[in-house]
């Protein structure tokens, strides 16, 4: 065993190889090839171990022949089980073996529970068996040993180029198939193939044969397998796609995604719900232009301020109370400090914020505030920051491939990116020197000092009644809507017979209810301006 002295080192080795991808929206059926645990399996067949490593200046004084020893493409020298067995080999034989028995035993046990243990159990031996190769990589641990972690790579890296080479040889016109077959990528144990065929059965089959014909060509337990078809397909780069994945023809088991933007919590709901969308419509519903039109509407309604405060909230972890640069999340805190210091977040609390409007070229640190603050001071969104900053980037990304490089101007550019509502603030520099006037409750213009404080204007005064009886309806909608959110956290919270405690500053439904609660409000204002006799008759 190698003596480790624990010292870093700046000797490196190369990783897995990625095929460079070869972008695009396939609405052909992509064959996934899978390489069944690559590393150990590399590791077995290759007899790589500390116990069979032969140092360059040992190899003439052990006197090994040329067929006793295995030279990998990294230019390391091992010897052959023949002459001595590995022991990280036999351990991973066992690892194997029995995360085998526990997968053999989860497709026939039919109680949940035990199905849950075995997959737990087959998932951490899987773990254990590729922590193997990567604690012999890791200079600051135990064991590391690069000879061996670079030859597991070295040879990942030719298997990966064989496999295409032998695929895109072999299923070839010139070997009397319809189409020549292309890899249009490729990522460390597992290969991408477009058949060029148009049903799922056809490329499933050419994939079962391929990973058959294949797995021939390398030494056992390497095995290469067919394990699923994406159908259609969004590859977007390197280690970003999406596709609708199939184990069987008759029906799609998920729509499968990497890379892309739609759990991370530091972007809004906005962009996790327009990115789920817009995806479902490209492969599940196979409608680019819906899918176009759908992510142009969003950005109108978004520059129109028509999109719900709920969905544009960001949340941030306070992790310290100073960083080198300001943070948005950061300076917030203090701000709700100065204002509230009993309910001021701690250390370790979420903080939820929106991007409010302010003058040109403020950085986004001062322009983040409290969204309950935002919704009770009627101040207006930064609309423009949350299309450039939070939107753009990702769906420029999903249709890039879709619209190739006229997608930034499709999506961006336009009629829909022209109309902009022109919000003011109640909070402005000049507010306290300014008087608001009403305006009138049918046609919106503003009332003359002598109707002031009426409903209506003189030329709207006929339609009282009707007028009445459309606010009366509206207040009513929102009754039944906050009634809805209500029982909605009750059901949260376990019990229908409770008030409300809950304020969690991550849940959207906190922000729709309180933003009800507050049109609730405005509407009771408004309806009590058409005075109490009208109110009394109806």
């Amino acid at each position: 065993m190698p003596t480790h002295h624990y010292a870093p080192s700046t000797e490196q080795y190369e990783g897995a190889t990625v095929i460079e991808p070869i972008r695009g929206y396939y609405t052909y059926p992509i064959a996934t090839l899978d390489f069944s645990s690559l590393y150990p399996s590399i590791m077995i067949a290759h007899n790589l171990c500390y116990t069979t490593l032969v140092r360059p200046n040992m190899k003439d004084k052990l006197g090994l022949a040329p067929d006793e020893i295995t030279v990998t493409p990294s230019q390391n020298i091992f010897v052959k089980s023949s002459v001595r067995q590995g022991l990280l080999p036999e351990i991973l034989q066992q690892l194997l073996a029995a995360r085998k028995r526990a997968k053999t035993a989860l497709k026939d046990e039919k109680d949940p529970v035990m199905q849950a243990v075995l997959n737990g159990r087959q998932l951490a031996l899987k773990i254990s068996a590729n922590s193997v190769y990567g604690f012999t990589g890791a200079q600051v641990g135990k064991l590391p040993c690069l000879e061996i972690s670079g030859s597991v790579t070295a040879y990942g890296r030719s298997m990966i180029e064989q496999t295409r080479a032998e695929v895109e040889r072999h299923y070839s016109i010139a070997n009397g198939y319809e189409n020549d077959a292309q890899v249009i990528y490729g990522d460390t144990d597992s290969v991408m193939v477009n058949f060029k065929v148009k049903t799922l059965e056809s490329a499933m089959e050419l994939g079962r044969e391929a990973a058959e014909l294949i797995s021939q060509k390398f030494v056992k337990p390497i095995k290469l397998e067919f394990e699923k078809v994406y159908y259609p397909y969004l590859l977007i780069n390197k280690k970003r796609y999406a596709g609708l994945y199939f184990t069987n023809p008759s029906k799609y088991d998920k729509m499968d995604c990497k890379g892309i933007e739609t759990v991370r919590r530091d972007n809004c709901t906005l962009v996790v719900d327009v990115i789920n969308t817009c995806l479902q419509k490209l492969l599940i519903h196979r409608d680019p232009e819906g899918a176009i039109a759908y992510a142009k509407q969003v950005i109108s309604d978004l520059l129109q301020n028509n999109i719900d405060i709920s969905q544009l909230v960001i949340t941030k972890e306070l992790t310290k109370a100073d960083y080198a640069a300001k943070q948005a999340h950061v300076e917030l805190s203090k701000k709700m400090t100065k204002r509230d210091p009993g309910n001021a977040p701690k250390l370790g609390d979420r903080i939820p914020y929106v991007i409010i409007a302010a003058a040109k070229n403020t950085p986004a640190f001062q322009k983040a505030e409290d969204p309950i603050y935002v919704l009770e001071n009627n101040i207006p969104i930064d609309a423009t920051y949350y299309l450039e900053n939070q939107l753009s980037k990702p769906l420029i990304r999903i249709f890039q491939p879709v619209l190739g490089d006229n997608a930034e101007s499709i999506l961006l550019r336009g009629e829909h990116t022209r109309t902009k509502t022109v919000v003011t603030s109640r909070v402005g520099a000049l507010s306290a020197f300014t008087k608001k006037k009403d305006t009138c409750l049918g046609c919106r213009s503003v009332l003359t000092d002598n109707c002031n404080g009426a409903a209506l204007c003189m030329h709207c005064k006929p339609k009282e009644s009707s007028l009445y009886q459309q606010e009366l309806s509206h207040h009513r909608l929102l009754e039944d809507r906050f009634a809805a959110l209500f029982t909605e956290c009750q059901r949260c919270m376990g019990s229908l017979h409770e008030e409300i405690l809950c304020t969690s500053r991550d849940c959207p439904i906190f922000y729709i209810r309180k933003k009800v609660q507050m049109e609730l409000q405005t509407s009771d204002k408004r309806i009590n301006r058409f005075g109490e006799n009208l109110i009394e008759e109806c």
